[in-house]
């Protein structure tokens, strides 16, 4: 086990045989085996702090003492849990916590109300502390990779995020405040185990990206209809057996199988549907439906066609 020796020299701090100074600005311990950090807090004037892929298990309660910290990576650590002081980084703007065992956030994860970029892929989260509706100047909160089974109410507060990532989690429904969230962007919910899509999600005025792939959704609100700036939908491997009418007012990009079609690629205007229904599951069709395209050499779909709707097929690589 590799123990880390700190030697006070003046105004210097010695670590693995690297000197620092004690006023420095940015200090980068990236792949240094660290095992604790109990002598941290002397780099009071400390902006930056890089400690990714170390072997931290925990982080010293005078963590908090850093105030002008502004950002902070433990990227690829053993972290398990955080300290309550964390919250006494009042001037933190970006936080990186991916890659470690952490289960849940403390309440003063709140008090980060600079905070605008919050990363917390591969950890075992299973829910968020309501608190985290206090980061009202988040922008970026990646959640990939957890087992979160239910978000809070609270994350309507994020008035200022515009990227929202929680691909392979365990949601099986999302509260209703999401559709608070005005600016968000790029919504990922892919890998889940979502049934249904509140109404509210049609509120996602500036949404541009939506993926949805790989959950259990039988149909899509009609509010989806409301997002006219959605450029990127992906539908992949769900159980939809019926899609909304409002649909056709929205589509510009679809993803329904293994292939990616781009209505503009093919010159298609918001009248006509494209997809390949590999897996016969889609049994309707919204009868504003003009035109169905397919592969050539698929045929045979079990699809009623809305009246005045005609298949064409296509050669597409």
């Amino acid at each position: 086990m590799l123990n880390i020796v700190y030697i006070f020299n003046k105004m210097k701090i010695t670590i693995q045989n690297t000197d620092y100074d004690i006023d420095v600005k940015k200090l980068d311990l990236d792949n240094k085996k660290l095992q604790s950090l109990e002598e941290i807090a002397n780099f009071i004037n400390l902006q930056k702090l890089y400690l990714k892929n170390n072997k931290l298990q925990y982080l010293p309660a005078k963590i908090g003492n850093l105030i002008n910290l502004k950002n902070l990576d433990l990227t690829t650590n053993q972290l398990e849990c955080l300290p309550v002081e964390i919250g006494n980084l009042c001037n933190l703007q970006i936080l990186h916590l991916s890659d470690n065992l952490l289960q849940n956030l403390p309440a003063e994860i709140g008090n980060l109300i600079k905070l605008e970029k919050l990363y917390l892929s591969n950890n075992k989260f299973q829910n968020l502390a309501a608190e985290i509706g206090n980061l009202r100047n988040l922008q970026i909160l990646i959640l990939v990779d957890n087992k979160l089974q239910t978000l809070p109410a609270e994350i309507g507060n994020l008035q200022n995020l515009q990227t929202l990532d929680l691909y392979n989690n365990k949601l099986q429904s999302l509260p209703a405040e999401i559709g608070n969230l005005r600016n968000l962007k790029t919504l990922d919910l892919s890998v889940n185990k979502l049934q249904s899509l509140p109404a509210e999600i049609g509120n996602l005025r500036n949404l541009q990206k939506l993926y949805l792939k790989n959950n259990q959704l039988q149909s899509l609100p009609a509010e989806i209809g409301n997002l006219h700036n959605l450029q990127m939908s992906d539908l992949r491997y769900n159980q939809l057996q019926i899609l909304p009418n409002t649909i056709l007012t929205i589509i510009y990009g679809i993803f329904m199988d293994e292939t990616t079609y781009d209505i503009d690629e093919l010159n298609i205007n918001n009248e006509i549907l494209i997809f390949n229904i590999l897996t016969k599951k889609i049994t309707y069709l919204p009868f504003t439906t003009k035109e169905i395209w397919l592969k050539k050499n698929i045929s045979n779909y079990d699809i009623k066609l809305p009246f005045g709707c005609v298949i064409k097929y296509f050669d597409h690589k």
